[in-house]
């Protein structure tokens, strides 16, 4: 291994050396689920919403424990605002779903024959609701809400948003220990892929060796997503559809992430494979400085934009963008994570969301400079009374990334 961390070894001898770090972790509670249905029904019944159905994904297992995947047929749970959750599922899944429950609760079921939405319609009749405000968890497919709607015009079908992310948007202590394991996991993961570099490697090998370490420390799944980028494909914050091989000097991106419970981990580290040049250097200062802006001005009760406005307006200081434009930063700032890792709210100069304990967030102001090279320093940080905390440090300097030397 060189003296900073970049190149020197071989995956087998970085795997060899990575071993399981999940477990002392604790999942979600029965508990804390349903201390997550009460909220939801207190959110409800101060909007005057009649009942919120929740899609299969991410908002089903938030709510309810169960793990499941959307598909064309509908499965989801009904939550009233008053009363027990109940589910909706096809009547030959019955038996498969209450494997998976954690929240217990009576299944709505149709044969294949029968429309699901009458089912829908049906099971809210049998709990009392025949009108009213009926909220739909904002990641439904169409075709389920449109299904709905035309078979009970007398619903008012409403945006669950403002139970889904009133409840999601401030993770618990639970959350937080959870989301923290899966991002000190993916740094581990980050040290040992710069320890594998050397000319030639492919991004393709990268990954694979990216995907195992990820399991080796306890993702059962391996890298949720990974994108590693080298010279000038850098400058495309999601890659390209052909990237090049490792040369000498070229700047390292790499993006990458796992879950642990169904929490998702997403850190970005850049630095080069050789000698930066001073044009990468000073590039590189400007997108670490920049992340720091943006953190300082995460403050509780301040609206999510100023996060945002804080990196841009200095980047612009610098000579970037403004705005939007290229060379600067080309999209937000951060984005909300959790169960999913891009949810709200958004670090984006519209979001008026004011910062509150518990809310975690990416903080990632890329620098992209067409033709050249780009620059993304991803880390993430989650609010506390007295400001915003990061789970993971960011990056130490370009020579020395994870600050082997950092005094």
């Amino acid at each position: 291994m060189t003296n900073n961390g970049i190149g020197g070894s071989t995956a087998e001898l970085e795997l060899a050396k990575l071993t399981d770090m999940t477990s002392d972790v604790e999942a979600i509670t029965e508990q804390e689920f349903s201390q997550r249905v009460n909220k939801a029904q207190a959110i409800m019944r101060e909007h005057n919403i009649a009942a919120t159905y929740v899609n299969a994904g991410t908002n089903l297992y938030y709510f309810t424990g169960t793990r499941w995947y959307a598909s064309e047929r509908m499965v989801g749970a009904i939550i009233p605002a008053n009363g027990d959750i109940e589910y909706i599922a096809p009547h030959f899944e019955i038996d498969t779903l209450k494997q998976f429950m954690v929240i217990k609760g009576k299944v709505n079921s149709w044969h294949e024959h029968i429309s699901p939405y009458q089912t829908f319609i049906d099971a809210l009749a049998n709990m009392g609701i025949k009108d009213g405000n009926i909220a739909i968890d904002e990641s439904t497919a169409f075709f389920i809400a449109n299904g709905i709607q035309q078979t009970a015009r007398q619903l008012k079908l409403i945006d669950a948003k403002v139970v889904t992310a009133g409840c999601r948007m401030q993770k618990s202590a639970a959350e937080i220990a959870l989301l923290q394991r899966a991002k000190d996991m993916t740094l581990e993961v980050h040290k040992a892929a710069a320890r594998i570099l050397r000319e030639g490697i492919t991004t393709k090998e990268v990954e694979s060796f990216i995907n195992e370490a990820h399991k080796r420390l306890g993702a059962p799944a391996g890298s949720y997503f990974c994108i590693v980028l080298f010279g000038e494909d850098s400058a495309y914050p999601h890659g390209v559809a052909n990237p090049k091989a490792l040369e000498h000097n070229d700047i390292v991106l790499i993006d990458t992430g796992c879950q642990l419970h169904g929490y998702n981990s997403d850190i970005t580290r850049t630095y080069v494979f050789g000698e930066a040049n001073q044009r990468q250097r000073q590039v590189w200062q400007d997108e670490k400085d920049a992340q720091l802006k943006a953190f300082a001005a995460a403050q509780i009760g301040q609206p999510c934009s100023v996060a945002d406005k804080a990196a841009r307006d200095f980047l612009c200081e610098q000579g970037y963008g403004p705005d939007y434009n290229l060379p600067g930063l080309p999209h937000r700032t951060g984005h909300g994570i959790g169960l999913d890792i891009h949810e709200w709210p958004y670090l984006v100069l519209s979001e008026q969301t004011p910062l509150a304990n518990g809310m975690c967030f990416s903080n990632e102001p890329m620098l992209c400079l067409p033709g050249e090279f780009g620059v993304r320093l991803e880390d993430h940080f989650y609010m506390t009374e007295n400001g915003p905390k990061w789970f993971t440090e960011p990056a130490h300097s370009i020579d020395d990334p994870f600050g082997y030397h950092a005094g």
